[in-house]
């Protein structure tokens, strides 16, 4: 089986609605699509509003949404994080959702890319760096091209990102998880 044969899983890793990032997302899939490759967008404002309750901890197994959400990782081995700056960090939604997860087999001895996006002048550069740690924590093997993706506002028309510099990245970015 060869990398490509399974489709890269995208996450949005944010669960507010009309997010930048699920434009991302929708951006970077017409990208892999252009390279031949099949991806999905699992966007997190699809996780049921009640699963840090219904889904975790005592509750493991018993929400079906969250279920069917798990069940699409665990049949994956590549992903790209399509992740906001949040308070200097990542979304809380994206760390509730991973401890959501088993632990260790979702994601270890699988690959991930990582895309920041912020509205400042560092493109998330923090936030990235603290997912990675948790990354590296549970196994996932990270790409080390990370795209940064700041003041995002000014370089995206709602379709298409605008920024050079950007589109190169991203493409660099997508074909080197094709052979990661």
């Amino acid at each position: 089986m060869t990398n490509t044969s399974l489709p890269i899983v995208l996450i949005v890793g944010t669960n507010r609605p009309s997010s930048m990032s699920a434009k991302i997302a929708g951006y970077y899939q017409k990208v892999l699509t252009s390279l031949g490759q099949p991806s999905i967008i699992l966007d997190l404002i699809n996780l049921p509003h009640d699963f840090t309750v219904s889904a975790l901890y005592e509750n493991t197994g018993k929400n079906e949404t969250f279920n069917g959400l798990r069940s699409l990782l665990e049949e994956t081995n590549r992903f790209v994080f399509i992740v906001p700056e949040y308070n200097g960090s990542y979304p809380g939604v994206l760390k509730a959702f991973i401890d959501g997860l088993p632990y260790p087999n979702s994601f270890n001895n699988k690959k991930a890319a990582l895309v920041g996006l912020s509205s400042n002048a560092q493109g998330a550069t923090i936030a990235l760096s603290h997912l990675n740690d948790v990354f590296s924590y549970l196994g996932m093997n990270t790409l080390a091209l990370r795209v940064k993706l700041a003041q995002i506002r000014m370089h995206f028309d709602g379709a298409d990102i605008t920024n050079p510099l950007y589109k190169e990245l991203i493409a660099l970015q997508a074909q080197q998880l094709l052979s990661f």
